[in-house]
């Protein structure tokens, strides 16, 4: 009865876990989770954990987070060793544990338990800051590249809370009003029908409003890979509220929207990282837009999507073909905002032959380097007036003067 006490107790510390790693986890699955393994069994570890899934993970978002939950949970306390050496007379040797999946941040913080200060955490000290920048403020001015791996993770979730665009564009389709400018007489028409004609009713329309779709076409070079990470994350989170295409594009362009409509931002992101090939390697902007323009602009660019263009620009292919296919894919959106991170730089001039081929055909030009930057894209993608800084004719004077 001991035993049996204390396996009740442990999957229900792992039922807690889970609840707070977002996981539909309720007090009836924990019950039926203990009767399963007490009617089963525990023959080895992989069947324990099985056992847990089938009665845990009911939606497919759910399953890395469980195994990820697993793992972490069970192997710091070996509680499935000890469990099996209960009700078993052979103990199973230690199998190597599996590489961390997508929701392995989640996890960790749900496996946090109490509210107190983390051992690694050191203590802080009350000053009086008025006169000084707050952390906040710092962090998110802070460059993407510049981040460690705990503040990357900070970063990720900020992205996740923030303002997404509220920027909508009357659609060819309407829809019925009581009272309005409009009068609808297909619909009175129709209605009046009800009665044989002998009531007709006015009824009126509007024009709908909706989001316009959203394409971002991101570089994942060397010198981008870490922004273009964040980037697929910012992506994560604005598919939420509207059609967002993605690409990404180093020697080649790979499509990732498939992969980032996924629920999970972590395995969202690990997928379309398993799925390029070329990621972190040399980048041709040139040959990319061509093969977009030429396979995928007809499909994607319906509707006046807005085209986020994020490279820095450095081309060494033909600046001719760059410069042709950049106008061509401006003509083909409804607005083009090319994202370069070199901008974080004070003394950035468009020098370089692939900046100066492409700034004539964007009608913005922004950086994306931290959190103050997309939180600044987001307000232009709402319709807030742009400064004269990302005018790219005014960028495009300051080079020549240089």
């Amino acid at each position: 009865m001991r035993a049996a006490g204390h396996l009740a107790d442990n999957v229900a510390h792992f039922a807690r876990a889970l609840r707070r790693a977002g996981m539909r986890v309720g007090p009836a699955d924990t019950l039926v989770a203990i009767e399963a393994i007490r009617a089963g069994g525990i023959g080895s570890r992989e069947d324990f954990f099985w056992t847990l899934h089938a009665v845990f993970v009911s939606r497919r978002e759910d399953a890395p987070v469980f195994a990820e939950a697993f793992r972490l949970f069970w192997r710091s306390r070996e509680l499935v060793e000890r469990m099996l050496a209960l009700f078993s007379s052979q103990t199973p040797a230690k199998s190597p544990p599996p590489e961390p999946k997508a929701g392995a941040r989640r996890v960790s913080d749900a496996l946090e338990h109490g509210g107190g200060r983390r051992p690694d955490e050191r203590p802080t000290l009350e000053i009086d800051a008025r006169l000084t920048v707050s952390a906040d403020e710092v962090f998110r001015r802070k460059d993407f590249a510049q981040m460690s791996a705990s503040e990357l993770r900070e970063a990720r979730a900020a992205v996740a809370r923030m303002a997404m665009p509220d920027d909508r564009v009357a659609a060819r389709r309407f829809r019925a009003r009581d009272r309005g400018p409009r009068f609808d007489a297909r619909r009175t028409l129709r209605l009046s029908l009800r009665t044989g004609g002998d009531l007709m009713l006015p009824r009126f329309r509007e024009a709908r409003t909706v989001h316009p779709p959203l394409v971002v076409i991101a570089d994942i070079s060397g010198s981008m890979s870490q922004y273009s990470r964040l980037m697929l994350h910012f992506m994560h989170a604005m598919s939420a509220r509207r059609r967002v295409r993605a690409f990404l594009f180093g020697t080649r362009l790979t499509p990732v929207t498939r992969q980032l409509a996924r629920r999970d931002p972590d395995e969202a992101v690990a997928a379309c990282g398993a799925l390029v090939q070329d990621w972190a390697g040399g980048t041709r902007i040139g040959a990319a837009l061509e093969e977009f323009n030429r396979r995928w602009s007809r499909r994607v660019l319906s509707g006046g999507p807005v085209v986020l263009l994020v490279t820095d620009g450095l081309e060494r292919d033909d600046m001719e073909r760059l410069s042709r296919e950049a106008d061509r894919l401006h003509r083909s959106c409804r607005r083009l905002i090319w994202l370069n991170p070199l901008l974080r730089y004070d003394g950035f001039s468009p020098r370089a032959r692939g900046v100066r081929a492409l700034l004539p055909h964007v009608d913005e030009f922004r950086s994306a380097h931290s959190l103050d930057t997309l939180s600044e894209l987001c307000a232009a993608l709402s319709g807030e007036r742009s400064s004269r800084t990302t005018d790219p004719r005014a960028w495009l004077r300051a080079g020549e003067a240089a």
